[in-house]
């Protein structure tokens, strides 16, 4: 299992500068990623940066870890223009991007403020046709698309990604909704959320449901290509994982992605200074 450390566009992170430094700082410290999330109004006053600046920073400032976005919503972003920003960082890093999509969360206010789809099923259909737009893009060919939401003209997109045969796509899912996993299966990887709707509340992500989403993961791919379960949580400093991460690499998780949760009750500096020291399990 690999360890990935996971942050907000917005606080701590908004500035660019320090963002890069802080990338710096985790690959030295021995983590295999960095994912950042994509946000663009958290609440009015926010100081929230843009994914696709922070993780070109990043690139800067790194050599080996892999630049994750967690996650774009392609229903706000205009996928040619997203086809764009995912190349750039993807040649900057040399390789290390992996995009990470979905329909976006919360509706309101990022899709109320600005007049855009808030209906989820719409939404949920725009990111099906997005990825085929960008996929298509990304070939290099001429390319053009006509469906419900979006209608492109033949056009060609050069240059081409680095990575062969294109940037590895995870997409966002929650559970226990089982169109978006199946969804997800399509690509190249998971990065479930486990919400309970009874009490509406999110859950951490447990063994026994993790086991439960990769069977269901498994039984719609319909290709043995490698394929990623990028599993997200976070954890008072300090606190021994080890055979927590034991069992979910057991049960089929390839990423554990490490993040600060605003209003978790963990302070920013605390997280950061513990995760700084290295990865949890190696």
């Amino acid at each position: 299992m690999k360890y990935c450390i996971d942050v907000p566009n917005f606080g701590e992170w908004s500035d660019p500068r320090r963002f890069a430094e802080f990338a710096q700082q985790v690959e030295q410290a021995g983590w295999d990623g960095i994912s950042v999330w994509d946000h663009i109004l958290v609440w009015d006053g926010a100081e929230v940066a843009d994914p696709w600046v922070l993780l070109a920073a990043a690139a800067m400032t790194t050599e080996r870890i892999r630049l994750m976005s967690m996650v774009t919503p392609i229903p706000r972003r205009h996928p040619w223009k997203l086809s764009r920003e995912c190349v750039s960082v993807d040649m900057l890093s040399s390789g290390r991007l992996t995009l990470g999509v979905g329909i976006g969360w919360p509706t309101d206010p990022e899709f109320t403020r600005f007049h855009g789809e808030t209906e989820l099923r719409p939404r949920a259909d725009m990111l099906d046709e997005g990825l085929e737009i960008l996929t298509g893009l990304w070939t290099g060919e001429p390319y053009e698309f006509h469906g419900d939401h979006y209608d492109l003209e033949q056009v060609t997109f050069l240059p081409r990604p680095v990575q062969e045969p294109r940037i590895p796509i995870w997409v966002a899912a929650m559970w226990p909704q089982r169109r978006p996993v199946r969804r997800a299966a399509r690509w190249d990887g998971i990065a479930p959320i486990v919400f309970d709707m009874q009490t509406n509340e999110f859950q951490p992500p447990t063994t026994e449901v993790v086991t439960e989403i990769a069977t269901y993961v498994m039984q719609h791919r319909t290709t043995d290509d490698p394929y990623d379960f990028a599993v997200a949580g976070t954890h008072e400093p300090g606190a021994d994982l080890t055979d927590w991460h034991s069992e979910l690499s057991a049960a089929g998780v390839t990423w554990w992605r490490d993040g600060w949760i605003p209003d978790s009750g963990v302070e920013p500096e605390a997280w950061m200074a513990d995760v700084l020291a290295g990865p949890p399990v190696r």
